[in-house]
């Protein structure tokens, strides 16, 4: 252990450069660009009050020796405005590791903010688990949704970054849609002839040299029994596109999708007032970093 305990302080603009530094030595099979690119898109949102841009570092004789990316948000829980807070990457040095359970608990000390990890490595679970976290997701389905019918004569739209209107759709949704599609998210909006269902996709990536699955996670919706009313029609567009799969939050099999459960990946914790819902993962590393 360093005779001079390290220092924890909020992560500055300045100090950009050197996290991406210290993320791309601490999680080796992400690139450095990787890195910059999110951190780019952190730097660039909008925020809650009184929340921090990034997230903290510790410091040790003027370098970053740890830091936790924190990417604060409001959402809708319930019909109450939440602010809530993903604990995203967490990283310290070897020789720091006795202060990284201290370090992630002073960044995480306000009571009216819900803090959530949607990225834990099991090695990680009874550490969250002994900081107060508990599960609110527990796996993921596996679905098929071509497979399901479609509903009601439902539509497809794809939205862009550019899309300057829906009609139907809030405000508030077109912005969270077309937000995503700029962070190369699908973006989607499913049409009847008496609603428009938002929806956003996550895109998988190589990774450690592998192809991933002809998949997209499912990244937002308003409640899970949107994807599967809307099932079959997002299936027959998605198929166009080579993705025949959709990956979905889940506590069991979902009912009225073809659809295998699995807890093997996909576990997710949470701690303060609120539990966030199954189905909205929008503005979270998995969006703004990339999966």
């Amino acid at each position: 252990m360093p005779a001079v305990q390290p220092r924890f302080r909020e992560i500055q603009e300045s100090d950009v450069d050197a996290i991406a530094d210290l993320l791309t030595r601490g999680f080796v099979h992400r690139s450095r660009q990787y890195w910059m690119a999110g951190l780019k898109r952190q730097g660039a949102r909008s925020l809650p009050a009184n929340a921090p841009r990034y997230g903290y570092l510790m410091e040790h004789d003027g370098k970053p020796v740890g830091c936790l990316l924190l990417i604060y948000s409001t959402k809708t829980i319930d019909g109450e405005t939440v602010v809530c807070c993903n604990n995203s990457s967490w990283y310290v040095d070897s020789e720091f590791r006795n202060y990284a359970a201290l370090f992630a608990t002073m960044t995480q000390k306000r009571k009216d903010v819900t803090y959530f990890n949607v990225t834990p490595a099991t090695p990680t679970w009874p550490i969250l688990e002994a900081q107060g976290f508990k599960v609110y997701c527990r796996g993921l389905s596996f679905s098929l949704p071509g497979l399901s019918r479609n509903r009601g004569g439902m539509r497809v739209e794809t939205i862009t970054a550019d899309t300057t209107a829906i009609a139907g759709l809030p405000d508030h949704e077109l912005e969270l849609l077309r937000r995503h599609a700029g962070y190369g998210c699908l973006s989607l909006v499913c049409r009847s002839d008496t609603e428009v269902i938002p929806f956003v996709f996550f895109r998988l990536r190589k990774r450690r040299g592998i192809i991933p699955l002809p998949a997209l996670q499912l990244g937002f919706c308003r409640e899970i029994a949107d994807y599967v009313r809307c099932a079959g029609a997002i299936g027959r567009h998605l198929v166009w596109r080579g993705c025949p799969i959709v990956i979905a939050d889940a506590n069991g099999p979902i009912a009225g999708l073809a659809d295998i459960y699995s807890e093997a990946r996909g576990r997710k914790y949470f701690k303060g007032p609120r539990q966030p819902r199954l189905g909205d993962l929008a503005d979270t590393e998995l969006a703004i970093y990339g999966m």
